[in-house]
């Protein structure tokens, strides 16, 4: 049973009715974020009961000691750990000297709870009757500015309902936070100095071992009824804690209001003997500005970003809702505003996997920032990996492999690996497969080349070297194979030739030749700067092609398919169909002895191969392999459902490929895998965006020109979305009727749809 109390709407995430045992959920569901920082939705005001807190700033993380009972050479020596940062929301709420706190209210009512996505604020209202027999009726609204991304702003609202009350508000700043996870319980956090002036507080504090500095700030001013009033507060400090007193003699009915606004300057952007200052600069310009002002600009700010990035759906509340949703997660995670940073899997709301980059980016979130913002965020995604070239070099030397191969880091902050788990941190080798496939992809949607031989190049002879010195000759095959590795099927370990894991391998190889060449016939001067750092040879290049022309692929000859890797057909093939429901999730239910024993696929393995390259297989045989290997697959990763959905639209199963979509879109929001108040699954929602341009729309390039293929679900009236397309602006509207086309700028733009030749002219509705 799925959870249901979201209500459905087309642009705002709503919660009606408080229920103690959602608020954990709700925090992940309701999070806000500005690509600069992000929080969970934490309540203002003291709750007493189970909450997970979390506030977070972008690239500020700790090198947690890694946890193992047995050291094993190369060995990460630390879990990267997005840390949750000294909070600044903090409102406390005292009514005639009773502290309002909805756990233990006498009474709750008309609660309600709403994200706005079309203008990305948050928003709470609530009538509650207190300990003390008062009833009170509570507004908050708060938001994180797009525009002044060092700061958020907070209305919070209050009006005694049932007798004049003395209400206090207590602004606070607090760094004696800790994380959820920890492996050692360390301090993760150093308060050097707690100040105040007038109306404003600072928090300075440094992380323990990476030497993040940081200002948390804050200042407050009060109304009543709008008009605002001078209230000198009383000041309460220690060591790691500032909280300011407003006290007011508040009239029955009378609105006594408070706004605050708060956040963080950071080293990472300013000098550190700066940060004080410019929070105070900061604070002046959002206090002059004022909360309407500042909202304002928000809705502005989002505005554009929904104009480029929207997908409408006709007659679908919950499809609607779902890619919404997660559209406005992504946009609040990652803007491409600085290219230092990366995208996470749970994003800025919650502590699990870190907040660090995966191979997720490389193959889910890129398409999404390619298309739906300037190419240029998507470079830095790519510049994000060459920068981390010679740390990918360091980390595959530390496991035995010389001559600049690269292995790049199943998870990183900064380019060194900090996942540990061996199967995965050894063995789940194919995640350098997507970065280079990142680099093709870029360059076959923006028809920018240029990226190569600057900078693509040295990372792909990294990559290529890697693969080149993992695979082993195997006299028995006479064939190249690839031993002890984990595919995207996570529930298969320490397997030999894994199809998809073979053929990024021989894929890469080949990709890098051919660059190899290009640049050498068309680039010269690269050229030669790119062989001499990287003291390539016409040997070792004879090397890799040796490994990538006798690659060996397991086929079954019964099946007429790929297997997923040796001896996968020894395993009972039973399949999800028949699995007991009350086994599910399997991950939850199941040791992991069971699981790796069992037939069953976490996502996409085989079939991510025929994902990337669907150009290289046939239909036939698309359909033969999805025919055998999804009814053995659990989707019990995230990034699963996104890819089934694209090919089962491809293959023309559209109810398939709309169960899969609702269940990616909704994620999240239904909370599928039990799991939402751990954090939302960010990265995934690339994914869904994917589902419906690439699924639905059939949107490839082929032929270096933008192609189309739509289908549309039954249950769907229309939709609609907009791609950056080589700077063109195209518009699609597909409907049960047909597909409409217009494009944005001045020069005409040829498409193929339906495999036909179509010219679309600018700000002209082409129908078809």
């Amino acid at each position: 049973m799925n959870q249901d109390y979201i209500k459905p709407d087309n642009w705002s995430i709503i919660e009606e009715g408080f229920d103690a045992t959602r608020v954990k959920s709700s925090e992940s569901l309701f999070s806000i974020g500005n690509g600069a920082m992000g929080q969970r939705a934490n309540f203002e005001e003291q709750y007493s009961g189970a909450t997970f807190q979390g506030s977070y700033i972008a690239g500020v993380y700790y090198p947690d000691k890694t946890r193992v009972g047995w050291w094993k050479n190369g060995y990460p020596e630390y879990f990267a750990k997005v840390l949750n940062a000294p909070s600044w929301i903090g409102i406390n709420v005292v009514v005639n000297d009773e502290q309002l706190d909805l756990y233990t209210c006498k009474n709750v009512e008309n609660f309600r709870r709403e994200l706005n996505m079309k203008e990305g604020w948050l928003s709470r209202s609530f009538t509650a009757t207190l300990k003390n027999d008062i009833t009170i009726e509570v507004k908050t609204k708060r938001f994180l500015s797009l525009d002044l991304d060092e700061v958020g702003a907070i209305n919070y609202e209050v009006t005694p309902i049932n007798s004049d009350a003395e209400i206090v508000f207590q602004p606070y700043l607090d760094s004696g936070i800790t994380n959820e996870d920890t492996n050692w319980d360390d301090k993760f956090w150093d308060t050097s100095k707690v100040s105040h002036i007038n109306h404003q507080a600072f928090i300075e504090a440094k992380t323990m071992k990476t030497d993040f500095h940081t200002c948390t700030f804050m200042e407050s001013r009060v109304f009543i009824n709008g008009k605002s009033v001078l209230i000198q507060p009383n000041i309460k400090a220690d060591s790691n804690f500032a909280l300011f007193s407003y006290a007011h003699q508040v009239k029955k009915g009378q609105a006594y209001t408070i706004n605050k606004f708060g956040g963080y300057t950071v080293d990472r952007n300013h000098d550190k003997s700066e940060l004080v200052t410019l929070a105070k600069k900061v604070l002046k310009t959002a206090a002059e500005k004022g909360f309407n002002q500042l909202l304002e600009d928000q809705k502005q700010a989002w505005a554009t970003i929904w104009n480029m990035s929207d997908i409408t759906i006709e007659g679908d509340v919950k499809a609607q809702q779902g890619i919404r949703f997660n559209i406005f997660q992504l946009n609040q995670t990652y803007l491409g505003k600085d290219s230092r940073l990366n995208i996470g899997p749970k994003g800025f709301t919650g502590e699990k996997y870190g907040g660090s980059t995966y191979w997720d980016t490389e193959a889910y979130c890129i398409p999404f920032y390619m298309a739906t913002k300037d190419q240029k965020v998507a470079r830095s995604l790519l510049e994000y990996r060459y920068n981390h070239l010679e740390k990918a070099i360091e980390n595959a030397e530390k496991l035995g492999f010389k001559n600049g191969a690269a292995l790049y880091p199943m998870v990183t902050m900064n380019g060194e690996e900090c996942h540990n788990e061996w199967e995965i941190t050894f063995e789940e080798i194919h995640r350098n497969g997507a970065i280079a496939f990142a680099i093709f992809n870029y360059y076959r949607f923006t028809g920018d080349y240029s990226y190569i031989p600057e900078k693509g190049l040295e990372v792909l002879i990294g990559i290529a070297r890697f693969w080149q010195q993992r695979a082993t000759f195997s006299a028995e095959k006479n064939k190249y194979v690839i031993l002890g590795v984990t595919g995207p099927n996570e529930y298969e370990n320490n397997v030999n030739n894994n199809f998809y894991t073979n053929y990024i391998a021989k894929w890469c190889i080949n990709y890098t030749l051919e660059n190899v060449s290009k640049i050498e016939s068309e680039f010269s001067s690269d050229y030669t700067r790119i062989m001499s750092k990287a003291k390539l040879s016409n040997s070792e290049l004879k090397e890799w092609k040796a490994v990538a022309d006798n690659m060996y692929f397991p086929f079954s000859e019964k099946h007429n398919i790929y297997l997923q890797q040796d001896g996968f057909l020894d395993k009972e093939l039973i399949t999800v169909a028949d699995l007991d429901n009350s086994q599910r999730p399997i991950n939850q239910k199941w040791s992991w002895d069971r699981i790796l024993r069992s037939p069953y696929i976490k996502q996409a393995d085989t079939l991510q191969g025929f994902y990337f390259f669907e150009d290289q297989f046939t239909d036939e045989e698309l359909e033969r392999h999805f025919d055998f290997y999804e009814p053995f697959t659990v989707h019990e990763s995230s990034l699963s459902p996104c890819v089934h959905s694209i090919q089962a639209a491809k293959l023309g199963r559209m109810e398939q490929a709309y169960e899969f979509y609702l269940r990616t879109s909704r994620l999240d929001l239904d909370d599928y895998n039990k799991e939402v108040h751990e954090g939302l699954h960010i990265t995934s929602m690339a994914g869904t965006w994917m589902s419906i341009v690439e699924g639905f729309g059939g949107m490839r390039v082929k032929n270096d020109m933008l192609s189309f293929t739509p289908k549309i679900p039954n249950e769907w009236n229309a939709f609609s979305f907009k791609v950056n397309y080589r700077n063109n602006v195209l518009k699609v509207n597909i409907s049960q009727k047909g597909t409409q086309f217009e494009l944005e700028g001045a020069e005409s733009l040829q498409i193929l749809l339906n495999n036909e030749s179509l010219t679309i002219i600018p700000n002209k509705l082409v129908a078809n």
